[in-house]
């Protein structure tokens, strides 16, 4: 096992502590029995979902949390662990590490955090049954835009209504 120098396991708790203060979503993974190949294809497919994919030591992981909301899931970070972080999208990074596991039985999901409030294996799975953001948003625009249009046709249907009731007056003046 590679030792790394005091430096540059600084470093590590640095980027680690800044990437705990900026997330989304951040993910623990187990990835014992991955491949290097697995772990590249998985790293490039959270990638282009907006996440990063990171293996760091556990000591390491520990120090770098405490003070923040990532502090919460200290007791998961046992054995190898792998972390999936988006500052952007929280549905990508669930729903391809759930895609991931399902073809790759050596990942494991271990928990996660979704801003601040701590998620277990099912909670991650239900996140990533969700639609994704564009999805939700469009149904967001529809619903509101739902309730706009109806109120028009509530509008419209009430002076619809009383010029029907003029012309019916205006018709029978007119006989």
């Amino acid at each position: 096992m590679k030792t790394i120098k005091k430096e540059e396991k600084a470093a590590v708790v640095s980027q680690l502590k800044e990437a705990f203060s900026d997330y989304q979503v951040l993910i623990l993974t187990d990835y014992r029995g991955l491949d290097v190949e697995s772990m590249n294809a998985l790293r490039r497919q959270l990638q282009e979902s907006g996440a990063t994919f990171r293996v760091a030591k556990n000591t390491l992981l520990r120090i770098a949390s405490e003070g923040t909301d990532v502090e919460k899931l200290q007791e998961l970070f046992t054995g190898p662990t792998a972390i999936a972080i988006s500052t952007e999208d929280p549905v990508a990074p669930a729903k391809v590490l759930k895609e991931f596991a399902k073809d790759h039985d050596a990942l494991k999901i271990k928990g996660g955090i979704l801003s601040g409030k701590p998620l277990s294996v099912s909670d991650v799975e239900s996140l990533a049954s969700l639609p994704d953001r564009d999805v939700l948003l469009a149904q967001l625009l529809s619903v509101l835009n739902a309730s706009q249009t109806g109120l028009v046709n509530v509008l419209a249907g009430v002076i619809r209504g009383l010029l029907n009731v003029l012309h019916a007056v205006e018709e029978k003046k007119a006989a």
